[in-house]
Parts: C-alpha cells; structure tokens; sequence
C-alpha cells in the first residue's frame, strides 16, 4: 500500500471548502445519493449554535469537530469523496442558504463580510477582480439518481428551490432557511457570533489519500458519525476503479438496476454479496464453521474475488433467484421456475427458523442450474434439504443445531448433483412426540407442508396467514371444571390445534368457538382449512386436539420420511418407492373425512 501523507491539522469549515478552489469536490457515481433528513439537519444546526452559545465564537478560542472527510486527489485532479459526503454537502447548502438571507437583508458590514466570507467557500472567483461565478460551484455530483445532481447544481447557483419538491437537496435546503430564520428572529444578536463559528471554529479533519485503494482502506477504520458507506457501497467504489473508462457508465447504470431490482425482492446488494461468499467458499472446499465478515471476505488478497468477470453475472443469477421466491416471478426459459412442486417446497423453506437454508439452495442452483436434468433433481434435493432440517429442528430446536452439516453440504453440492447429506444422526424415534407438541418456530414450516399436501389446494398458499388454534387461546374458565390450566395451555399448543388462516378472516373468526369458526373456515382459499367445516363436530374439545395430533403426526412423518427414501433412490431408478398400502389410504380417507387433513 502506497504511503498517504496525512495532515495533523483539523481545518475550519471555511479552509476546508476553500480548498475547492485548487481540487473542487466530487462526489462520485458510485456513492449513494444524499439522503440527511431532517433530523439530521437540525442536529447540525442546533450543535454549532448551542456550541455558539457556550463555548464559541469570536471572543474564545475553542473549536467544535465535525468530523472526518476521506477523499483522494482523481485523475481529473478533483477531490474525489470516499467517505463524509453527505456532511460536505449539508455544509454546503447551509452556507447557500445563509448567503441568501444576507444578501437580501440589510447590508451590514458584518453582513457584507460574511457574504464576502461564503462566497469563497462555494464558489470560484475572477482572480483579478474578485467577483465570483455562480456557475463555478466548487463541488458536483455524480451520484446516480434521477435529477438530485441537476437539482444540487440549481440550488446552489441561484439559491432557490421548489417549496413542493421532495427531494432532499430541496428540502433540506429550505429547511436551513427557516432554521436561520427562526434563530435571527429569537436571537439576532447571536447570528454573527453563530457565523463566525461555523466558518472558522468548527473543524474537520481531512484526510486525503494517495489513490481509492488507500482512502477505502482508511475509511473502513474510521467510525464515522454519519451516513458510512457499507460493504456493498466500497465494493462499488472498488470495481468501478478497475472497470475500463468507457464501460464506467454502464457499470453504474447495472449496479443501480441490481439495487432496485433486490429491493424489489426484499433483498439488497450486501446481501447477494453475502450469499455468493458461501457458494465461492463451498467451490473452495471451505467448510469452517466460523463465518468471515462479507467485506474481509472480498477484500482479501488484494480484492481478487472482486475483479472475477463473472461476479456480476453471478449477482444477477442470484438476484432472479430470489425474485422467483419472493414474487413468484419466473425466470425464462428456466422451467422450474413455474415447476409448481419447487415452488411449494421452496415457500416450505422460507418459514425455517433461520437464514441457513439459504446457503445449499442457492450453492446447488448456481452449480447445477444448466443441467438437462435440474429441475427434477432439483425437487428431490429440496425435498430432501426440508426433511433433514424439520427434522433437527424439532428434535433439537437451536439456531446453531445445523451450521457445521450445512456448510459441508455446501462443498458437497459442488461436487454432485446428488450430493450426500451428512448430518449428524438424531434419534427418529423422538420424532412422532416432537411434531405433535412442536417449537413453535417450526409450526408455520409444518402446516405449510400439511396445507400442499391436500389435493385440492390450489397454486400457493396465500401471501398472508397465521396461525389459527381450533380451540382458543382464550377460553371461557367455565368451559372445563375439573382440568388443570397449564394442561388446556400445553394441549392448546399442539399440532393437532393449528391451522393455517388468512389474516383477514382470522380476525372475524377472533375467539369464537369450533361451530362459529366453522362458518369462517369455510370462507378461506387454503383447502386444508376449508376442509375442517365439512367436520361432524360441532364442539372442539382436548380429545379431538388428541385425535388430530396423531392423525397430522403420522402424515407428516410419513411425509418427510418418503421424501429421504425418494432422495436416496434418485440414482437407482429400479429401487422405487412402494404405494401406499390399503390401510395407509383407509387412514387417509378417515382423516379428510374427519377434516384432520
């Protein structure tokens, strides 16, 4: 690493935007666009004048730190912004706004000294005459956004913006006026004091690199006080120095397309990021349970894994990924996409108490997707992948319990398609015990497995739901006499007492009893609940919570257990798995009847 001569010396707010003169400031297309609100702007406002008040201005000696401001000298000899920008630019149009009202109050020559003062803070200036250019402002933005760089360069030239605009270049602009304003009417003997710290006693600290590699490097040291960039914003910044110079607009057009598109998804860039980490570190055989941080990770060895030419496309995969899952939305020419049995099962795995699952599903698509037989082997995996992890989870119900067995079927999925599952071994027999009376983090995972289980279900399970108990949460005490409460609140619990239930519905359902609720049910899109008002009960009692508990426990057993045998009978197309018997379809038939499932 370059060294980077740093000076020791804070600079006042006046020196430092002075500096614009000889290096103007940009603040470049990869940084987020400027977003202080309110709050924000009436901090730094209020600071500087409370610091006025007690300890500043031109009789004392005291100075009031701002903060840093991270740039590095560009090719274009600009002061290229790393880190503070949204600082810098809220000082700049404070200024802006306070030069307005001086100019169109009275002239004072403290009015007029101040004008002459700010002025050579934003502007550049004849050298031989002094006048300034308002043309000449001495800092732009590139940033991508709609019209915010247009609309910063307005302000700033003619010192007005639009009372009904919405962006925060406006906002904050006139927000600073009526603050100034406000602060000239209660206390007008204060304002010049109140300028004269702001220009000369308030300070930053600049600390200006060698090149982007370096500032980076310093800023991610730094614990700034404002907006910082986060991993995705450096990441940004350090591709785009590596992109060749007529491909740089592209690049930003694409990245800003990814980050609307993953907000779209519910999703963000830093996350796709973190998401290609375990798919990199399973192709590198990496299976350490401790988990690097995503910026350590790409920033290793001189940022190689940032400069790969397929990250992007690699993202972008990623990206529509998660858009099929979170929207429903197919990706062309991927038929799985539509394959309505995937879908079910990846919408199984969304209500897994933790994020782990994410990992092998989306290491096994980047590493199998352009197969001629993924979608089909795709389905068993996933089947598979809900079998091993429900199953762990209810029997032994912590967030950690699976980890380590994921992060070796990661580097196992890379090396086949059907790749062992090497979990540890639990004791099956727990099992039955364990779907009955369940965590309760694992309830929405199993009852969405029971609701795609019914035939007649249509498509997916609506996009909101809870979970409804049969017999409610509260009961009448005169209801049962002679029964213990904590044993009605256990039983309540239950499997065999839940169901899903949209929550429009479920509202008017409230905590009325089996024969009431039945008319609601009957109302709902989720078959398996609809199914419960074709019940000869008229009255939900402990035995039937008893009966269902057996009856959902044995399918979802039953279930999970087809779903491995089918898993590991993939490869051998001879050994297929057996009907069911006469007695496993009578038992069936008995519970649709009973409306159990």
């Amino acid at each position: 690493m370059p060294v980077t001569a740093l000076s020791d010396n804070k600079q006042s707010v006046k020196v430092l935007l002075m500096s614009g003169i000889q290096h103007a400031f940009l603040i470049p297309e990869y940084q987020r666009p400027y977003a202080w609100t309110f709050d924000q702007v009436d901090t730094l406002f209020s600071d500087i004048w409370d610091f006025t008040e007690s300890t500043g201005g031109p009789e004392r000696e005291a100075t009031y730190f701002l903060g840093s401001i991270v740039s590095f000298i560009n090719e274009k000899g600009e002061q290229e912004i790393i880190d503070g920008q949204q600082r810098i630019t809220s000082l700049f149009l404070l200024l802006r706004a306070i030069y307005e009202k001086l100019t169109k109050g009275a002239k004072t020559e403290e009015s007029k000294n101040f004008i002459k003062q700010i002025e050579q803070c934003i502007w550049r200036a004849n050298k031989l005459t002094g006048k300034v250019n308002k043309n000449e402002i001495l800092i732009r933005s590139e940033v991508v956004s709609k019209d915010g760089n247009a609309i910063l360069q307005s302000v700033l030239e003619n010192g007005s913006a639009d009372p009904k605009a919405k962006d925060s270049y406006s906002q904050n602009y006139l927000r600073f006026q009526k603050l100034f304003d406000d602060a000239s009417s209660s206390s007008p003997l204060m304002i010049y004091n109140f300028l004269y710290a702001l220009l000369n006693q308030a300070v930053l600290l600049p600390i200006t690199a060698d090149d982007q590699d370096t500032a980076l490097t310093i800023f991610s040291t730094l614990n700034d006080r404002g907006m910082p960039l986060s991993d995705a914003d450096i990441f940004k910044a350090k591709i785009y120095n590596k992109v060749p110079k007529n491909e740089k607009d592209q690049f930003i057009e694409n990245w800003k397309d990814l980050d609307e598109r993953a907000s779209y998804a519910g999703e963000s860039i830093q996350q796709l990021f973190y998401y290609y980490m375990f798919y990199i570190r399973a192709k590198e055989n990496d299976s350490n349970s401790t988990t690097p941080g995503v910026r350590k990770y790409f920033l290793a060895n001189k940022a190689a894994r940032l400069y790969e030419p397929d990250l992007m496309d690699n993202l972008r995969v990623i990206l529509g990924f998660w858009i099929v899952v979170a929207k429903h939305e197919p990706i062309e020419d991927e038929s799985w996409s539509t394959n309505i049995d995937i879908l079910r099962a990846l919408d199984i795995l969304t209500s897994y108490p933790n994020e782990y699952w994410k990992y092998p599903v989306l290491t096994y698509y980047l590493s199998h997707r352009k197969e001629p037989q993924f979608e089909e082997h795709f389905l068993v995996f996933l089947r598979n992948l809900i079998y091993y992890l429900l199953t762990r989870y209810l029997i032994a119900p912590t967030i950690n319990a699976v980890k380590a067995d994921i992060l070796k079927l990661d580097v196992e999925i890379t090396q086949a398609t059907l790749p062992r599952f090497t979990f540890r071994d639990i004791d099956l027999s727990q099992l039955s015990a364990s779907i009955k009376s369940p965590n309760r983090n694992a309830v929405r995972m199993m009852l969405k497995i029971i609701a795609y289980l019914d035939d007649a279900q249509d498509g997916l399970m609506p996009a909101s739901w809870e979970i409804e108990h049969i017999f409610p949460q509260k009961w009448q005490n005169s209801y049962f006499t002679n029964i213990p409460d904590d044993v009605i609140r256990d039983k309540i619990e239950h499997i065999g007492n839940k169901l899903p239930f949209e929550k429009r519905l479920n509202i008017v359902a409230g905590n009325g009893y089996f024969g009431k609720k039945k008319e609601s049910y009957a109302k709902s899109r989720i078959a398996v609940t609809k199914r419960m008002t074709n019940s000869p009960i008229h009255e939900w009692s402990l035995d039937d919570i008893t009966e269902r508990d057996a009856a959902v426990a044995e399918l979802l057993r039953q279930v999970l257990e087809r779903w491995n045998a089918d898993y590991q009978h993939m490869d051998q197309p001879s050994e297929t798995a057996e009907d069911p018997t006469p007695e496993q379809l009578e038992m069936i038939r008995k519970f649709r009847e009973n409306g159990w499932v």
